[in-house]
């Protein structure tokens, strides 16, 4: 039977995901912004009706009508040349929620996101760190229509489709965030910060814990930075953790916690 390595090798994952020494980690803390493709000028459609009124319409849908109302989306140009909508597959429920940029060829073609390369690497970071799709996570993108050539979604495309990420996150109540790249970051967190500059610390959606790192398209075409995409999940992990412990805590435990802030 062949061993993990060989497999993950096989697949074109390897370096296999490991801890690394503090040593090692520190001298990689300052990453270099991830590049990014300039995105073409969008093609829009002004959205039927009230802008305010779909924002409401969005934020009032349960988990059984979600996915018609995304199939039905056309507030923006992404529709024209979509085969059908990817709106998330995963844990309704879990702890952990990752959002990438927006579906390619394969999840248009499929209806999930992540299942080509980037998602088989994608499945193998979940996996270092012991979870699965499916059972602890959920897998979304910022846009559900995937963009012309496999581009970059434009500020417009991501902010019609906004609303469904953001009923997405109030459904599902995830315990922490990994924002997978650029675009993702930017949108969670309202901000023009380079990836880099995001890395190694947590954040915050909403109160929700957040932890940037690079998308897995990204890091199958600059594989040193697997390493530094480990740092970022391994921050993830302790914060979920750290969590979770202080949700069993007992209340006098919790008032010492909160004394050594």
């Amino acid at each position: 039977m062949a061993t993990r390595q060989e497999v993950l090798t096989e697949l074109g994952l390897a370096p296999v995901w490991r801890l690394r020494s503090v040593a090692v980690a520190a001298a990689n803390n300052i990453a270099a912004p991830e590049p990014s493709l300039a995105a073409p000028p969008a093609v829009t459609d002004a959205p039927a009706g009230d802008a305010d009124g779909r924002a409401a319409r969005i934020a009032s849908l349960t988990w059984d009508t979600f996915a018609a109302d995304v199939e039905a989306c056309t507030a923006c140009g992404l529709c024209k040349q979509r085969k059908q909508a990817v709106f998330g597959v995963g844990a309704e429920s879990g702890p952990w929620l990752f959002i990438g940029e927006g579906p390619g060829a394969d999840e248009d073609e499929q209806g999930e996101p992540f299942v080509g390369q980037a998602g088989k690497l994608l499945d193998a970071m979940m996996a270092a760190l012991g979870i699965k799709r499916g059972r602890e996570a959920y897998i979304a993108n910022v846009v559900k229509c995937r963009p012309p050539g496999n581009r970059t979604p434009t500020p417009e495309e991501a902010a019609a489709c906004a609303p469904f990420l953001d009923r997405q996150i109030e459904l599902i109540a995830p315990k922490l965030i990994v924002a997978l790249g650029k675009t993702a970051a930017m949108r969670l967190l309202q901000t023009e910060a380079s990836l880099g500059s995001l890395r190694g610390q947590v954040h915050r959606y909403r109160g929700t814990p957040l932890v940037v790192t690079y998308h897995p398209a990204y890091l199958l075409r600059n594989l040193p930075d697997k390493a530094k995409a480990w740092d970022d999940l391994l921050l993830a992990r302790r914060t979920l953790r750290a969590i979770e412990a202080l949700a069993h805590a007992t209340p006098g435990a919790m008032q010492d916690a909160s004394r050594l802030k």
